[in-house]
């Protein structure tokens, strides 16, 4: 088992083949229960863990500047790799539980949070189709303050233009390939401007 950076104790319980793959961003603004951002984001991993989800790779953690600009204290982000026998839909209910575990309320949209894990990507996986997929990857600017899916869409349709998510996901999984874009994480992570990508320094 790979980890890197700031990763938590964690058991080799359940064989690879059983397990599908994910990528999550991990990222907190605001303290929670378990101390500053950076202790809550190691508490997520080791809640991850107990839950049966296997920690394969955890990236260093960075501090990023707030998204939107103005929206509150700048954030610390990081990026795991992980295995999970759940689908993805219960899977992302996983996380939305141990967010829950750390105080996390989604009453704001890109509001301050004690902790935000967004699933990225589960393996080469297109949900719940290409052309939806798609759709949301390419809405007008304007109407993404506007619209949320209902449904889970994936991979996550604007990771591959956040630097705060790319930079550490290439800790970690720098050769994923996005399965529409047909864009590896650093060949995604080159494209962005170079102010963008420095913004985002190790912790």
């Amino acid at each position: 088992m790979l980890c890197k950076g700031n990763p938590p104790a964690h058991k080799d319980r359940c064989p690879m083949d059983r397990h599908q793959p994910y990528l999550v961003a991990l990222g907190a603004n605001l303290p929670s229960r378990a101390g500053p951002p950076a202790h809550t984001l190691r508490a997520a991993l080791d809640a991850l863990d107990a839950a049966g989800t296997r920690v394969e790779a955890v990236s260093r953690f960075y501090a990023t500047p707030c998204f939107p600009a103005g929206a509150g204290p700048d954030y610390v982000n990081a990026a795991a790799r992980l295995g999970s026998a759940r689908p993805p839909a219960d899977f992302l209910d996983l996380l939305h539980r141990v967010e829950g575990m750390y105080g996390r309320e989604r009453q704001e949209r890109w509001g301050r949070r004690t902790l935000d894990l967004d699933l990225i990507a589960a393996g080469d996986a297109v949900l719940p189709d290409a052309a939806t997929q798609d759709a949301w990857r390419d809405l007008p600017e304007a109407e993404r303050p506007r619209r949320a899916p209902e449904r889970l869409i994936l991979p996550h349709p604007r990771l591959q233009e956040r630097a705060f998510v790319l930079v550490p996901l290439a800790d970690v999984a720098a050769d994923w390939q996005h399965p529409r874009l047909g864009l590896t994480v650093a060949q995604m992570l080159a494209a962005l401007p170079r102010d963008a990508r420095d913004a985002a320094e190790p912790v």
